[in-house]
């Protein structure tokens, strides 16, 4: 693939993106259909979409970029009062404060401390496309591991949680808040619940290419079904889908679980981000800057005992300048399974998402990251 298979548009000073775009392309050595958007002191700068299937408004699955997204939500009800980072989750939900869980803060169980990354028997596709009922099987659940003392990843359920945590203090759910705070006013082609009408424009997530090395690499990395990793990922279910076909399976396209069920483009999540940190249409960023840095600042760091590795979090949010060293402090955003990405750089004024119909192996895309947003910060610079 070159940079002329490469369609859409940059702003002047911004053409590098687009051949770094090309150049991922062209190394997976396959059709890959993907989206790359920034933003750039509220105005679009990068536009792009390669793939013989993709469009400008193609619809892809952006798996736990969805936490982002609805994290701005509780983001938005701290700014104005509703919630508070420092009050324990049992204030606004009584019966979490249960089975030791009583004094987890609402920060805690935003940084992904509170020991709830699975159900002990597992969730069926039913139940997992829930929130609600993912919410009160967890709530009267004992924690995994002391709240407070350690972090793993809640990878499937911890926006259900979290939007109990809303659903509570404002009679709505996060879904709803989301249409109506955000989807709507900023007239975004993004969704927490596809409507049926829009189907027709999704574009089904496909399986990474199973070469041999990838295979090995794969099964040496596994872990047992009843592991916490199994449980954090519902492995230890029956019924349980493999984490890339998830917005493929349409219980969970038109309920959108607000974890990893949005669906929408790259180009939308970057205007979201850059509304967050950049006036829009005139108006005031949608988060005042102390509100932004409570959320982009790290709560956590240790070794992540879910995803077996060494993670920071934020309230949240990833603190992402620990994978890109680009990104200045404070910069925050969300990734998804198999290289989706969305973030913003309050200090640079940049916004980025990046969305990819193939599954790819490694799941998390950092390098291909960091090539385009290296592009975008000298770009921005010499602005």
């Amino acid at each position: 693939m070159t940079e002329h298979d490469v369609q859409g548009t940059v702003a002047a000073g911004f053409e590098a993106v687009r051949g770094e775009f090309a150049a991922i392309a062209a190394a997976e050595g396959a059709d890959l259909c993907a989206q790359v958007a920034a933003y750039h002191h509220g105005e679009l700068v990068v536009d792009l979409w390669a793939g013989t299937e993709a469009r400008s408004d193609s619809l892809l699955g952006i798996y736990s970029v969805s936490k982002g997204v609805t994290h701005l939500i509780v983001a938005l009800l701290v700014q104005d009062g509703v919630l508070d980072l420092d009050q324990r989750v049992s204030h606004y939900w009584p019966e979490f404060g249960v089975e030791g869980k009583r004094e987890i803060l609402l920060r805690e169980l935003l940084s992904h401390q509170a020991g709830l990354v699975g159900a002990t028997d597992g969730f069926s596709l039913e139940e997992l496309a829930d929130d609600q009922v993912v919410a009160e099987r967890l709530g009267a659940q004992r924690p995994f591991w002391r709240p407070g003392t350690a972090s793993g990843y809640h990878a499937l359920v911890m926006a259900a949680l979290s939007g109990e945590v809303v659903r509570r203090a404002t009679g709505q759910t996060v879904q709803n808040l989301f249409a109506t705070h955000l989807r709507d006013p900023y007239q975004l082609d993004l969704h927490l619940g596809l409507p049926a009408e829009q189907d027709h424009r999704f574009l089904a997530a496909q399986p990474m290419v199973a070469t041999p090395e990838r295979l090995r690499d794969l099964a040496a990395a596994a872990t047992a079904p009843n592991s916490l990793s199994g449980i954090a990922f519902n492995r230890h279910h029956p019924d349980n889908h493999e984490v890339w076909e998830l917005p493929n399976l349409p219980v969970i396209r038109s309920r959108g679980p607000a974890s990893f069920g949005g669906i929408g483009t790259a180009r939308d999540l970057a205007k979201l981000y850059s509304a967050v940190i950049s006036p829009a249409d005139g108006g005031a960023p949608l988060l005042a800057p102390d509100i932004v840095a409570a959320f982009a600042q790290i709560q956590y760091v240790g070794w992540d005992l879910v995803l077996q590795r060494h993670k920071a979090w934020a309230a949240g949010f990833h603190p992402v300048s620990e994978l890109y060293p680009v990104l200045g402090q404070g910069a925050f955003g969300h990734s998804g399974a198999g290289g989706q990405q969305a973030l913003a750089d309050p200090r640079s004024g940049l916004s980025y998402a990046f969305l990819r119909r193939r599954f790819l192996y490694p799941p998390q895309a950092d390098a291909d990251h960091n090539r385009i947003l290296r592009a975008l910060h000298i770009a921005a610079r010499a602005r």
